[in-house]
């Protein structure tokens, strides 16, 4: 008998349920023990993606079976959804990693304004964690709910944790400019979306007005001790995957960039997934693609005394399911890199 963890996967035809998927086909300590799907359900999961043709036969399920077969399960589905599947979750001693919004945000009336519902089990949200590694790692290990955060949420924290902790920036006045490949729309079409309206072109969307805003400043705001506020745009990019965050904060004290840069390095030093870049270096998707990276560069606006953060993640590794898997092995008492030492190619 395995004694592999038992991985069950609610959502697994979305972009995100197919990368699930991908990662634990070869994870060492884990194996698929169901996969469901509300769209295809009895159709194996090759048949909607031919990519795993003889890699994975299995037939999607109805959800119950999944959580009745699993030890951990990941929710990759619409916000509203995932609040069922946690309490079904805990009720079959199953850990639950929501890769949706609905566990990321602790104040119930920020949820009902950005996403437009209410909280019908809050005392689920009581038992939750924000699993963000870096910030939350002692918690993720004892926590049986863990909300996975936001793609561009993750690129902006990680790009400005350390700034923040010591207190290098202004907590008010930072500008996030990010851009995201076309898979962190998700797999549903929308105009936007379509080949002839995506390809060559390049745009700002839901400008100050998308959904990880309040996200984001919460998480900045923990990460700062105090209250931050900041302006943040998101731009669509004509590709597949990645997102890169540029970030402008003022500087709150005189400082070289080889200053800034010795903090980056030792806040950074222990951790797999964030490499802080030379001097003289600046982060590019192409080189944390497919991959669990965050690379960081750090540049100087002397003229204004800002200092210019750029970050980038594969949005649906660092930015889903492999920030996802990365909470697992936590939980589970793995090491983190299980299953995700993934070099990224270099073209």
């Amino acid at each position: 008998m395995s004694d592999k963890i038992k991985v069950g996967v609610v959502g697994a035809t979305g972009y995100a349920g197919l990368e699930l998927c991908r990662l634990i086909l070869t994870h060492p300590q884990a194996e698929l023990a169901a996969v469901s799907s509300v769209s295809f359900e009895g159709q194996q999961l090759a048949d909607v993606y031919p990519s795993l043709y003889q890699r994975l036969s299995m037939v999607l399920r109805d959800a119950d079976e999944v959580i009745a077969e699993s030890d951990v399960v990941f929710g990759s589905v619409p916000h509203g959804v995932s609040e069922e599947y946690a309490e079904k979750c805990l009720a079959a001693g199953a850990v639950f990693i929501d890769l949706g919004a609905d566990f990321r945000l602790s104040d119930p009336a920020d949820y009902e304004k950005w996403y437009g519902k209410k909280y019908n089990r809050p005392e689920l949200h009581e038992k939750s964690c924000y699993a963000l590694p870096e910030l939350n790692r002692a918690r993720i290990r004892e926590c049986d709910i863990l909300g996975n955060p936001g793609c561009y949420p993750t690129s902006i924290a990680l790009g400005l944790y350390p700034a923040l902790k010591n207190g290098m920036v202004r907590t008010h006045g930072i500008v996030i400019d990010s851009k995201s490949g076309a898979t962190g729309a998700g797999r549903g079409l929308s105009q936007t979306t379509h080949f002839a309206d995506l390809n060559e072109g390049f745009s700002p969307y839901k400008v100050a007005a998308h959904r990880h805003l309040p996200e984001i400043e919460e998480t900045l705001s923990r990460m700062a001790e105090s209250q931050v506020t900041v302006t943040f745009v998101p731009h669509l990019l004509p590709i597949n995957r990645g997102i890169l965050s540029t970030i402008y904060a003022r500087l709150d004290m005189p400082l070289a960039l080889e200053d800034v840069h010795a903090v980056y390095e030792k806040f950074y030093e222990k951790e797999r997934f964030v490499r802080v870049l030379p001097l003289g270096k600046t982060a590019n998707l192409k080189h944390v693609k497919y991959s669990n990276y965050c690379d960081i560069s750090l540049h100087m606006d002397g003229h204004n005394n800002t200092l210019i953060i750029a970050s980038c993640i594969d949005n649906m590794v660092k930015g889903s399911a492999g920030q996802a898997v990365q909470n697992m092995n936590i939980r589970f008492g793995l090491d983190e890199a299980e299953g995700l030492d993934l070099v990224p190619p270099a073209f």
